[in-house]
């Protein structure tokens, strides 16, 4: 709907013309659009299998590219069958492929079959297509920062709220969780984001989150603008850094006089989050928090000393040098919450805490960055001994569910001082596993998903494991495996980020509440506790006032799914198992993998959240790889600050044809 409102002059003149063409839900492309210079296919599908499979349809021979505001067609080809003619497992669906790469001029446009007299959704074609949905995914932190006000100017008015938990016992004064009575148990813990749908903050999430928005910033800083929209816009520093800073002062308070930092803040919930005013309950600290704080504070003091804080910068790697310490001298400190064997059940929701491998891995990161802002070769000493334990090199494989800690490791081969010979096995060993690897870049290459975006594992969060696999192609020209791969794992990576902006068996954009940005069918609702199931403001868009904020990534399909265990009848009453049967979960339950969803937001017993909740995991991974291919700045036309512009009849107009770099 960006440009549709300017539309309206040029589309009169089409009405005719174009009011006897249906949209097709089985004509599918990425719903906000293309870069003019990257591989563009239109997916076409008949579904056999799974809630959809009663329906039919068969593309003709050829398919066209209609310019969506003068009605030219502009070009056509023939279709091609995947595999045969086959029905796909993952999606239940025959699919044929629309290459339409050729197709390269800034504009709008949708892809018609013209014998069926049936179209696609509108897409754009520009250099700039992706910054705004950067922008919105962007700020989501910004709705979830705890103890914030969201004054209307920021938020918007639909998502206005006083800052929350900054009541008696909460974030200000909050108290241990296994001394709740003492006042002397009193920290300050303020800051940080809501995890999730749930408002509780888990130190070691919130440490991987700095650091994946650290490496966004650094692996292109040209991506990151200064005008989101947030209370830090305008102040001459990229927003993403500003936001962040949101995250790492939090982690500032949490951690102890001697270096320990503690694991966790478990909040109260409410809708709107200034509602909430039960207590707020700090849990004890932990080997894997500390260590995963200090990789967040080294590598954050590199970038801010990059921009010049160079006060910030040094209080961050005085801080990251403590926290190895403490860690050092207390290797296995291991805190789970919710946890009845750790009396921690009704500290936060999720268990945060880590395997011993995992603080191996935590502990690696650690020293990589540290060395790399210090210099100390002690780190140096650690990674090198240490590295081979990754399951990347023990395994000689890459897969999505660990695309952090393989990253860690190609992040060392950077360092101008890392050990050539390490450096060199990380490389080779990585380069094997993503090009040849039969679930990684050769699963692409072969065409081993028909929607082009191959996992070989759908689970609970799976769009975040498609945006990892995304990542994981890419830093194969991040980080210089194999110039000859380069494009090709571009073409992987955008084929990821297509599959969440709608390429997919439910022609579905992944984020929420995105139709003034572009989308035409997408998240309505999800799970969270602001934009709570039957909210009057907030539940759903169309059907509440407001709905939830724009850019929020959900769950995605996840064909483990089911009700609580309490259904049908073991619920506590008559009316709790009323609830089992309350709307149908078919879909979600009993389909093929990529239609094991539902856009909807009901809480337990049909228990949405292993579907639809955000997170703030799954919201970096997605933003890493959407700022990949895009450029801060850079217009319709390709040129850095340039002034192209899609007019009022869709045209890319003015500016140069200059590219942005």
């Amino acid at each position: 709907m960006r440009q549709k409102l300017l539309y309206l002059v040029c589309f009169q003149l089409l009405y005719f013309t174009l009011q006897a063409q249906t949209i097709s839900d089985f004509i599918i492309i990425d719903q906000f659009g293309y870069l003019p210079d990257t591989k563009k296919i239109a997916i076409l599908k008949d579904p056999q299998t799974g809630f959809d499979a009663a329906a039919s349809y068969t593309p003709g021979q050829y398919m066209l590219v209609v310019n969506a505001i003068t009605g030219e067609k502009v070009y056509r080809s023939s279709v091609s069958v995947w595999g045969n003619g086959i029905t796909d497992a993952s999606s239940g669906d025959k699919v044929w492929h629309f290459d339409f790469s050729e197709v390269t001029e800034p504009g709008t446009y949708f892809i018609l079959d013209e014998s069926n007299n049936l179209k696609s959704y509108d897409f754009i074609i520009s250099y700039d297509v992706y910054n705004d949905i950067l922008k919105q995914a962007m700020r989501t932190f910004f709705y979830q920062r705890a103890g914030y006000k969201k004054e209307a100017k920021y938020a918007g008015p639909e998502w206005a709220d006083s800052a929350s938990h900054i009541g008696p016992l909460q974030d200000k004064n909050c108290r241990s969780f296994f001394d709740k009575s003492n006042q002397d148990t009193e920290k300050k813990v303020s800051g940080g984001w809501y995890d999730a749908g749930d408002y509780n903050k888990y130190t070691n999430w919130t440490g991987n989150y700095i650091v994946e928005m650290m490496k966004a910033y650094l692996e292109k800083p040209g991506a990151w603008a200064d005008d989101y929209n947030i209370p830090e816009s305008g102040n001459g520093i990229p927003d993403i850094l500003d936001e962040t800073r949101w995250g790492i002062d939090h982690l500032l308070l949490m951690q102890q006089e001697d270096g320990s930092v503690l694991s966790i803040v478990g909040e109260s919930h409410a809708s709107p989050p200034s509602s909430a005013t039960g207590p707020s309950y700090w849990g004890p600290p932990s080997t894997s928090a500390t260590l995963n704080t200090a990789a967040a504070f080294a590598i954050s003091s590199k970038v801010y000393r990059s921009i010049n804080q160079v006060d910030y910068a040094d209080t961050l790697l005085s801080r990251a040098d403590k926290a190895w310490k403490w860690a050092e001298e207390n290797p296995a400190v291991i805190f789970k919450n919710n946890d009845v064997a750790y009396n921690s059940v009704g500290l936060g929701a999720g268990n945060q805490e880590v395997d011993d491998y995992g603080r191996d891995m935590i502990k690696l990161e650690a020293a990589c960055y540290l060395y790399e802002v210090t210099g100390e070769e002690k780190y140096k000493e650690y990674f090198d001994a240490h590295y081979q334990e990754c399951h990347l090199m023990k395994w000689y494989w890459a897969y999505p569910f660990e695309a952090l800690n393989q990253e860690v490791l190609l992040y060392y081969t950077t360092l101008e001082n890392g050990t050539p010979a390490v450096q060199d096995d990380i490389k080779n060993i990585y380069k094997n596993a993503v090009i040849n690897g039969s679930d990684n870049l050769a699963a692409y290459a072969s065409m081993k998903d028909p929607y082009l975006a191959y996992i070989k594992d759908y689970t609970w969060g799976s769009n975040a494991t498609k945006a990892s696999q995304g990542n994981m192609y890419y830093d194969l020209i991040s980080y210089h495996i194999d110039e000859n791969s380069d494009d090709l794992a571009r073409d992987a990576a955008l084929s990821l980020l297509h599959y969440l902006h709608g390429v997919n068996p439910l022609n579905f954009v992944y984020l929420s509440n995105m139709y003034s940005h572009g989308a035409e069918n997408g998240v309505n609702e999800f799970y969270h506790s602001w934009f709570s199931n039957n909210s009057p403001l907030w539940d759903r868009v169309g059907v509440s006032v407001y709905g939830p904020p724009p850019g929020f990534l959900t769950g995605g399909p996840n064909p483990y799914y089911d009700r609580d265990g309490c259904c049908p009848g073991n619920c506590g009453s008559s009316s709790n198992n009323s609830l089992c049967s309350s709307e149908s979960i078919s879909p979600p339950k009993d389909q093929p993998a990529q239609k094991s969803y539902k856009d909807f937001n009901t809480s337990w017993p049909l228990n949405s959240w292993s579907v639809t909740e955000n997170s703030c995991g799954y919201q970096v991974n997605y933003i890493r790889l959407l700022s990949k291919f895009v450029t801060a700045g850079c217009d319709c036309n390709g040129e850095k600050n340039g002034s192209a512009y899609f007019d009022s009849c869709g045209i890319c107009a003015g500016g140069s044809i200059a590219r942005c770099e």
